[in-house]
């Protein structure tokens, strides 16, 4: 199978954090050196790019960089190699999975429950997700750390578990229907907005409005079917109510119904990256004036955008399954990009 491979040297008078500095960039993109000062890496976009501008930066400070593609190595080494990446992932799976097993030992002998373990949820999915983008054999630690990370989750979720069941419906029922919702959308109402267009009516008409008129279904309203219930939010009674999220439903749309939660009701059961800057971009959007229209219409992409981006978080928590694909390239040295205009 084809490589990228870095081979490089810095001056004999480059200075100690120079070399570290060097070392760990190659580390954080997982990669292996089986001879010398050669480094190498899987063929993909992201790694190509990364030793080249790796490679600039070490001929800046004075040193010699070159980066290769190699079309296959020969006899035992690639499979030394690949056995050399997947034990690399393995041991970073095994102290994630051992850090997941702690929190849901304290967590379940917190008098505080999990809300107190949010944040350190929120930090173990990060180092999830860095180590899954890296693992391009798929390592068998995988599996016992996504299960190890979903055990957390479900302890932590315990917080909201008295939560009455909402009734079910058919979307069937509320096609071609126009809903109605408070002036001045924010959150709630946006990625309610949102949800009824992505998975229920993409025709669905929305008009901002005080009281309902005959016909129209109301939403984050007080005392209506689709509102704030049993210390859920509006997005997520509407998820509830058409069966998407859930253990078994939508897992980029539990993610998302974490930050709206949050941002929403405050109530700090969630602490995920996203929601500082989602609340500052939608409060800015009604600082400014802007009509509920124009929310509504620069809202509802955003929403789709962290919907795709959340999606690909989910999948990352998933076991991988090894695909066979093998990324075609020539031995010899890569034409290195130019840089983009900032």
């Amino acid at each position: 199978m084809p490589w990228i491979g870095l081979s490089y040297s810095l001056p004999a008078g480059s200075s100690s954090s120079r070399r570290v500095a060097v070392w760990r960039r190659l580390r954080q993109l997982g990669a292996q050196s089986p001879a010398g000062s050669l480094s190498i890496l899987p063929p993909t976009d992201e790694n190509v790019e990364a030793l080249h501008w790796l490679a600039e930066e070490i001929e800046s400070a004075g040193g010699e960089a070159i980066v290769l593609r190699v079309e296959r190595l020969e006899g035992a080494a690639e499979g030394h190699l690949i056995a050399a990446f997947r034990e690399a992932r393995n041991e970073e799976y095994r102290q994630l999975a051992a850090e997941c097993a702690e929190v849901v030992e304290q967590a379940e002998a917190s008098p505080a429950g999990g809300a107190p373990f949010r944040s350190r949820l929120e930090e173990l999915r990060r180092r999830f997700a860095e180590i899954a983008r890296l693992d391009a054999f798929q390592a068998p630690g995988r599996a016992a750390a996504a299960s190890a990370l979903a055990r957390v989750e479900a302890a932590l979720r315990g917080d909201r578990g008295g939560a009455p069941d909402v009734p079910c419906v058919e979307a069937a029922d509320y096609k071609g229907r126009r809903w109605v919702t408070r002036p001045r959308p924010h959150v709630d109402r946006l990625a309610s907005i949102w949800l009824i267009r992505r998975f229920i009516d993409p025709q669905a008409r929305v008009r901002y409005g005080d009281t309902p008129r005959r016909g129209e279904v109301p939403f984050d309203m007080p005392g209506v079917q689709f509102g704030h219930h049993g210390g859920r939010c509006t997005f997520e009674t509407l998820i509830a109510a058409f069966g998407l999220g859930g253990d078994s439903g939508d897992p980029a749309l539990n993610l998302l119904a974490e930050i709206v939660h949050e941002i929403d009701l405050g109530d700090g059961t969630s602490a995920r990256p996203e929601i500082a800057g989602l609340d500052g971009i939608l409060r800015g959007w009604l600082a400014t004036g802007w009509s509920d229209t124009a929310i509504e219409s620069a809202g509802v992409p955003l929403f789709e955008g962290l919907y795709g981006s959340l999606a690909e978080t989910a999948a990352a928590a998933r076991p991988a399954k090894a695909d066979g694909a093998r990324l075609g390239a020539k031995a010899g040295a890569a034409k290195r990009p130019r840089r983009s205009p900032a």
